[in-house]
């Protein structure tokens, strides 16, 4: 299998500084199961398992395609065009 172009060429910011959790559920008053970090600008949202699954949602809208574990102890990254992890 080839390696995914886009977890190669994707950048790692900092998160956002505003938040605390996912930027989406603090707004609303939602709670999240898992957190993701949007490798292109920073955004964190949370996992599929959570009720908003707002990391899948910012891919979608803004098609930034990387995302890796914002939970500690976590380093794996995940492409959404691909559907690859590493």
């Amino acid at each position: 299998m080839a390696e995914c172009q886009h977890m190669r060429t994707v950048p790692v910011p900092e998160p956002a500084a505003r938040t605390q959790g996912c930027e989406e559920c603090l707004v609303i008053g939602q709670r999240w199961v898992h957190l993701r970090k949007c490798l292109d600008c920073g955004h964190v949202g949370c996992c599929d398992q959570s009720i908003g699954k707002h990391a899948t949602k910012h891919a979608r809208d803004t098609g930034h395609a990387v995302i890796r574990s914002f939970e500690p102890g976590e380093d794996w990254r995940y492409c959404y065009i691909d559907e690859t992890t590493d």
